[in-house]
């Protein structure tokens, strides 16, 4: 039985993806990305329990091949914060959840536990993420990766595809780490969490195709830590070697 105070890690992977059908199935030195996205997320000494949201069987028969843990979820769900909704219901008694994106198999483990640590020793429910300096401005002007401003609190401002803040000099506030890219690692506590399951898309959200600047419009609370580990994203087949590449020394 998972307790209240128990935290659930959950990795939703589906099969169909646009970009790259199977991705959690691809191959990545000789293990699936599944496999190597659970191994690593295992490694977090915070998390009691680990699961794989999926609506497929051939992934559910991937994780059952490695040993973890699985649960079917509704293949029409228009995100992976709406599969991490539905498997909540699974553990009525627990209070805190961790969504790892199932596309970055070096995930470090470390920034699981940083997500936890920042629920934890928050008072009221929230929402908590990482995000990391941009020092290439390269990164900074691409729309896939997100941009986050914060308060003096750590609280998030607003998100965007765009460079934020806005400056003539983009160059010499990089120097000062000021810009900060969004790392789509997410922890909830369940208030939090049954919150968002009852907020319509918002306006904001549909115009930057960002989910969570509808939970900010709502008044639900962003909570951010700052981290310098980078792991690499999957988002197309050409992105494996450049992975592989970039983390031969956790191979």
């Amino acid at each position: 039985m998972v307790l209240a105070n128990h935290i659930v890690g959950i990795i939703p992977a589906r099969y169909a993806s646009t970009r790259f059908p199977g991705k959690p199935l691809a191959d990545i030195a000789g293990k699936s990305m599944i496999a190597r996205v659970y191994e690593r997320a295992s490694m977090a000494t915070t998390l009691n329990y680990l699961v794989v949201a999926t609506d497929d069987e051939r992934i559910a028969q991937a994780v059952k091949q490695f040993g973890g843990n699985y649960i079917f979820t509704n293949p029409n769900h228009q995100s992976g914060t709406d599969r991490i909704i539905e498997v909540m219901q699974h553990f009525p008694n627990s209070t805190y959840f961790i969504n790892i994106q199932g596309d970055e198999p070096f995930i470090n483990p470390k920034d699981i536990e940083q997500v936890v640590g920042i629920l934890k020793d928050t008072n009221n429910p929230c929402v908590a993420t990482l995000a990391s300096p941009i020092r290439d401005s390269q990164m900074l002007f691409q729309e896939n990766s997100v941009k986050v401003v914060l308060d003096k609190q750590k609280q998030a401002l607003y998100f965007s595809r765009s460079p934020i803040p806005f400056s003539k000099e983009p160059q010499k506030l990089m120097s000062q780490n000021f810009f900060l890219k969004h790392i789509g690692l997410y922890g909830y506590h369940r208030i939090s969490l049954q919150e968002i399951s009852q907020l319509p898309v918002s306006e904001l959200e549909k115009a930057e195709s960002l989910e969570q600047l509808r939970w900010l419009e709502a008044g639900i609370p962003i909570r951010v830590g700052i981290t310098e580990n980078y792991s690499t994203a999957i988002d197309v087949p050409e992105d494996i070697q450049r992975a592989i590449l970039n983390h031969q020394k956790e191979l």
